[in-house]
């Protein structure tokens, strides 16, 4: 039988180490990348699984914010142009408008229009009995004719030295004053015939044949309709906002019609003494007859502009003991808070409000739902 040496435990250890030292020793760098490899997945595995963890947390955590937060709108400020306007109503009335009368008593003859009936300047309108004028030129012209002769053998007996100085004058006179008698007849007889002072349409007749006209009595109503005049009432108050020649925008409620943009033509300088107003005069083309007299207009002015205003819509301004205040929108630790800012509003016009002081451009303001938070709240945006 064979013997079996046995190595002391001591020396035996230290062969065992020998020999994995000459192992680790020949282990080659491609090992040795595989194992680092081998680390940083099991690594990466380790912080997937916590980064997963960290988010259901945090998931959890804005569900149950999002489940209390206040639902709201907002809409950020920045600086724009902002004007106000005053808003008058105003009288429309024909730029050329008549009523038209007798120049001298007389009965009337003939009426050569009818209501609603265009008519020229210089066109026959009525015309007045003419039967006494028309005897009166008559025995104007025989006696002129009278005097004409009476002057001529005046004149010749006067240019031969013989006669008078006076009997020639007064030949001379005689004569004159029959052309002028005779020119004022002629006269008379024209002021018979009443004629259309403008062109224009025959909106009411007032008078009938075989009636008498005197001055005074109105027999036509005249009107041109291509050119109107608006008079508006302002108030003294805005006696420094406007001036001739200053833009306004004038508005017919009951037509279809775009608004115009035109200039002041006058601005009266007296102050009504009752009304505390003065009067503007605005003037515009209407060829198409569509504006009529005394229809209603709305006649607006700017008394009020900004070149770089903050505005707000004027609902979400409010106003407790302090004063007036709104709500912003503040990020604060990635959360959305409602905060409450007080303000200085200015001008307001059309729902929409200047803000003096209080607001910085690019603030969120809430819009909706600034009625169901309160300072400090969590909000979610809608």
């Amino acid at each position: 039988m064979f013997k079996t040496s046995k190595l002391p435990v001591k020396k035996t250890a230290i062969f065992l180490a020998m020999a994995l030292m000459a192992a680790c020793q020949t282990e080659t760098p491609v090992a040795k990348k595989k194992q680092q490899l081998i680390k940083y997945k099991n690594k990466v595995v380790e912080i997937n699984l916590k980064i997963k963890q960290l988010e259901k947390e945090l998931t959890t955590q804005e569900d149950t914010l999002n489940l209390s937060a206040i639902p709201v709108a907002v809409k950020p400020v920045e600086p724009h142009s902002f004007s106000h306007f005053v808003e008058i109503s105003g009288t429309v009335i024909p730029e050329k408008e008549a009523f038209v009368s007798a120049e001298i008593n007389g009965q009337i003859k003939k009426i050569f229009i009818t209501e609603g009936q265009k008519v020229n300047q210089g066109d026959l309108l009525l015309k007045l009995n003419t039967s006494i004028t028309e005897s009166s030129i008559a025995e104007a012209m025989t006696r002129l004719e009278l005097t004409q002769k009476l002057y001529k053998k005046q004149k010749k007996l006067w240019d031969q030295k013989i006669g008078s100085e006076i009997q020639y004058l007064q030949a001379k006179t005689n004569m004159e004053s029959a052309q002028e008698h005779l020119k004022t007849l002629q006269a008379q007889l024209e002021m018979a015939f009443i004629k259309a002072p403008f062109d224009g349409v025959i909106d009411e007749i007032f008078a009938k044949e075989g009636e008498l006209a005197v001055p005074g009595r109105q027999l036509v109503q005249l009107i041109n309709l291509s050119k109107m005049k608006i008079y508006a009432d302002v108030s003294e108050v805005y006696l420094n906002n406007i001036q001739k020649g200053d833009m306004v925008f004038v508005r017919f409620p009951d037509l279809n019609t775009n608004t115009l943009r035109l200039p002041v033509y006058r601005k009266e300088n007296v102050i009504n003494d009752k009304t505390r107003t003065f009067k503007i005069e605005i003037k515009l083309n209407n060829p198409s007859w569509e504006i009529k007299p005394n229809q209603f207009v709305l006649v607006r002015f700017e008394d009020y502009h900004a070149d770089n205003a903050l505005v707000v819509p004027s609902e979400v301004i409010k106003k407790d003991i302090q004063g007036y205040f709104l709500y912003i929108l503040s990020k604060e630790k990635n959360q959305n808070i409602a905060r409450k800012v007080y303000i200085t509003p200015g001008i307001f016009y059309k729902n929409l409000t200047e803000v003096k002081k209080g607001l910085n451009p690019g603030d969120q303001v809430m819009v909706k739902g600034y009625n169901e938070v309160s300072n400090g709240e969590h909000v979610k945006i809608m």
